[in-house]
């Protein structure tokens, strides 16, 4: 690969990857439910989703930092500053963000599947001690429903880590090639 294109891969990539990372925290940020006369339920009362909300912000923020000197990089084939302390940056930078939003992925989807499978068990025990003490009782449609709003809630949990999935996986090819700009930079292999 030349230099021009590499550089301009890693510009779309960069793109490409912010826009997705934005995605992903906007609708963390817009997850929320309400049953009667309840309490509002949102992202930020679970901290492992306040946690892939912030590994998503964290990832926007670097890649915002980075696109100005990616733009510059694939417009001149030049750096923007002209010391090997870019390239390390970026080999660096691009690691240690891709890990931040590997532990992001991996928490979302825990939390969710863990979630929802104990909304299933607890729906299950309340139903079945109602039944118990009177038979009488059908809070079958309010179970039903606690249970659907709780589903469609972690559901889009399940979404915004989907996209930090996809985030995470554009910065670990982008890392791969930021790599490739550092060993052309040291010129290890020339």
């Amino acid at each position: 690969m030349t230099v021009k294109s590499v550089a301009y891969t890693i510009l779309v990539l960069r793109i490409i990857t912010l826009l997705i990372l934005a995605a992903s925290a906007t609708y963390m940020a817009l997850n929320s439910y309400k049953l009667a006369g309840q309490k509002k339920i949102t992202w930020k009362d679970l901290k492992t989703y306040r946690y892939v909300f912030a590994t998503a912000v964290i990832g926007v923020v670097y890649t915002l930092i980075q696109i100005p000197f990616a733009l510059y990089y694939a417009r001149t084939e030049k750096r923007l500053i002209r010391h090997s302390c870019l390239p390390e940056f970026d080999f660096y930078g691009d690691k240690l963000v891709s890990y931040i939003l590997a532990t992001g992925v991996g928490a979302g989807f825990a939390a969710s599947m863990e979630l929802r499978e104990m909304v299933d068990d607890f729906v299950a025990v309340i139903a079945i001690i109602l039944a118990a003490v009177n038979e009488n009782i059908n809070l079958a449609i309010n179970l039903d429903k606690f249970r659907s709003e709780t589903h469609k809630f972690l559901h889009r949990g399940i979404i915004a880590t989907i996209l930090l999935t996809i985030g995470f996986a554009f910065m670990a090819i982008t890392s791969i090639l930021s790599s490739i700009n550092r060993t052309r930079t040291n010129r290890f292999f020339s």
